[in-house]
This record gives C-alpha cells, sequence and structure tokens, in this order.
C-alpha cells in the first residue's frame, strides 16, 4: 500500500493528516486519489459507508481549488444534515498547514437567512444538503457558475430520502462546468440511470470489497442473550468499563426511548438521539453528549448518520442492523484516529447466523463472551 505522499498529496495535507492521526490510506483512498488527484475526470466508487470518502475526495477536491479565486469552486452534497457537517469539518481539519480555503456547509435545519448571509463571504467549497441548496439557488443566493468538481456522496441514500429532482437540478446546473465524482454504497437502478444520463461513459469504476472496510482495531464480540436479558448484560458491560464512553444502537425510535428509561435508575449519565426530534433538540443533544455531559448516547441507525465524536472506546448493538453495512456504519464510530476500540452484539438466538454473515461479508471474526 502506497503512502498518502507516494500517492501525491502534499506537504501541507500530510501534516494535517499525521495531526488527525490518520498515518496510512484505506483501500478507497489508495485506490480513488491516483484516479482523481489533479485530473478532469468524472468518477464513480462504490463502497460502504466507514471506508474513508471523506478523504478519497476530499484532498482531491482541497488540491484542485485556487485560494486565491473566492468563488465557489467545488460543490459537495450530502444525505443528511450531520454528514454534510462532518464532511465540511474534516475539509477544514485538513487545510490547518495549507493556504488558507474557505468551505460553508448548508443544510436543513438551520436558518436559511444566517446560511446567505455567511455565503456572501469568500466561500471556494460548498457542502450542502440537496434540499437546501436548491432552496439557495431558488434565492439566487448561490452562484454554481464556477463550479469544477461536484461530490455526490452516498448517493443511494439521496435517492432514498427522495433528494433524486434536487440533485439532478444540480447536475443541470453544473454540467456543462463541471465533472461528478459519485460515492454510493449500493447501485440500484436509479444510480445507475443517473450515471447514464449525466456522467461520461468512460468515467473510471472502483468497486472496493466488503471484506477490506472494517477498522481492524475493531474487537468484535458478542453475548448471547435472551431480549429480557440485554439490560442486565449492558450494564455489566458497562460497570466493567469504568468512565468510558460509548454509543448504544437500537433499531427505532421507540427502542432508544425504551432503552434510555431502563438504563437511567442504574446511574449512566445517557442522552437519546432519533429521527423525530427537532434539528434545535438534536444539536443541544449532540453538544451535550461532546462536551462529556453524558457517558452514553443511545440512538438509531439513521439519526446517527455522520456522528463524529472523539474518544469512544466501545459500541453496543441492542439490536443487530437490519442492513450489514449499518453494521460497519455502527462499528466505525469507535476506534478513530489509530485507536482501538470494541463493538459488542447482544445477540439473541435468532442472531447467530447473522453474526456468521457478517463474519464472512465482512472478513471480520467474532469472540463470545461468557
Amino acid at each position: 500500500m502506497k503512502t498518502f505522499k507516494e500517492l501525491g498529496i502534499g506537504n501541507g495535507y500530510l501534516q494535517g493528516l499525521e495531526e488527525l492521526g490518520i498515518k496510512e490510506p484505506t483501500e478507497i483512498q489508495a485506490k480513488t486519489i491516483p484516479m482523481i488527484l489533479g485530473k478532469e475526470t468524472d468518477f464513480i466508487g462504490q463502497a460502504q459507508t466507514g471506508t474513508g470518502k471523506t478523504a478519497a475526495f476530499g484532498l482531491p477536491l482541497l488540491a484542485s481549488i485556487n485560494p486565491k479565486q473566492p468563488c465557489i469552486q467545488g460543490v459537495v452534497i450530502a444525505p443528511t444534515r450531520e454528514l454534510a457537517k462532518q464532511v465540511q469539518k474534516q475539509l477544514f481539519k485538513f487545510t490547518k498547514y495549507t493556504d488558507r480555503i474557505f468551505s460553508e456547509v448548508v443544510c436543513g435545519g438551520d436558518k436559511i437567512e444566517r446560511q446567505i448571509e455567511s455565503l456572501k463571504r469568500p466561500t471556494q467549497i460548498l457542502v450542502a444538503t440537496p434540499g437546501r441548496l436548491m432552496d439557495l439557488v431558488r434565492r439566487k443566493a448561490v452562484d454554481l457558475t464556477s463550479v469544477k468538481t461536484l461530490v455526490l456522496d452516498e448517493a443511494d441514500e439521496m435517492l432514498k430520502l427522495g433528494f433524486r429532482d434536487d440533485i439532478e437540478s444540480v447536475m443541470k446546473l453544473t454540467k456543462s462546468s463541471s465533472h461528478i465524482w459519485l460515492f454510493s454504497a449500493t447501485m440500484p437502478q436509479g444510480i445507475k440511470k443517473m450515471i447514464h444520463k449525466y456522467l461520461d461513459e468512460n468515467a473510471p469504476f472502483l468497486k472496493i470489497d466488503k471484506k477490506n472496510i472494517v477498522n481492524p482495531n475493531i474487537r468484535h464480540e458478542y453475548i448471547r442473550c435472551t431480549d429480557g436479558e440485554k439490560l442486565e448484560r449492558i450494564v455489566d458491560f458497562l460497570k466493567a468499563r469504568g468512565e468510558q464512553r460509548g454509543l448504544i444502537f437500537c433499531r427505532t425510535r421507540a427502542d432508544t426511548i425504551a432503552f434510555g428509561q431502563a438504563l437511567e435508575p442504574h446511574g449512566f449519565s445517557n442522552v437519546v438521539l432519533h429521527g423525530d426530534l427537532m434539528q434545535t433538540e438534536r444539536d443541544k443533544i449532540m453538544r451535550m453528549f461532546k462536551k462529556e455531559r453524558a457517558r452514553i448516547l443511545i440512538t438509531t441507525d439513521v439519526s446517527a448518520r455522520g456522528i463524529d465524536v472523539e474518544g469512544l472506546s466501545f459500541v453496543i448493538h441492542h439490536q443487530l442492523p437490519e442492513k450489514n453495512e449499518y453494521y460497519t456504519h455502527r462499528s466505525g464510530r469507535t476506534a478513530r484516529a489509530g485507536k482501538t476500540g470494541i463493538s459488542l452484539v447482544l445477540a439473541n438466538r435468532h442472531d447467530q447466523k447473522r453474526i456468521t454473515r457478517l463474519e464472512r461479508e465482512l472478513g471480520i471474526s467474532f469472540r463470545e463472551l461468557a
């Protein structure tokens, strides 16, 4: 595997990566960067969440920006507010030791008037959710005529959330001047049609094997128990971890609320995040968790997309996710920046086959705890 330097990443970015604890490229970074760095080409990348896509497209995108031109030269579209903010934050961190590149993030849930004011400042990279970007375009608050690169991050998720028309509108607006880098975990018919319609037929295509996407610093464990025993086993696990912090994933909104209430009497400070909360409430909960006012965050898969909190020691799966790629996303919230972490599954009698399938498809091994 080549180093970031051998891939052509500049010294300032190398220094930023080193400070973030990102020492070796992941597979998608090692293969994507040579295909798009310094090149005017469309690109299609098929990879699961948690593979390191942000650096794979972010470093070449930053390198393509002319710091002396104050106009928007790159646009990244992401499916959720949380992911958009995470991407913009990561791009900002990459540029700590380089020429200043100005980026803004705009998404639903924040006051649009404040975003319009922010966009009056020099902006070279705009990270956005599709609906809010088109709202700003319609208000003539965003000028996309100088965009050279359009990145679609988690394109399949955006289609699932009903953003097809907004995405296509952005692609039409930038088609004459930009190239498109499209990343998607799956390739449903809707994505294939979009690729055929808007991307060059000779665009390079990269698919990352599922078995190479899980962080090797994560230890995968499971406990056999009935649904009624899960609370007791999680309480025992948390007591054994001292003051370590982590996430507990449940499948539904109702499950997160019920489990948060059940955990409270045992003395573990926790906050609950789910999709029915108002955006102001979600922001408040995340601030509390990031400032360590709560030890545990209990959440659903959808709500957790884009959560980026440093120093989490473990992830607990109160229930396994419906899709295997969500396991990668969940477990990837721990063992960040070169640290180690635990991903613990509470497995009832129906989950054993799922665990075996996760091992086979993701190339990981689970250890059973007594």
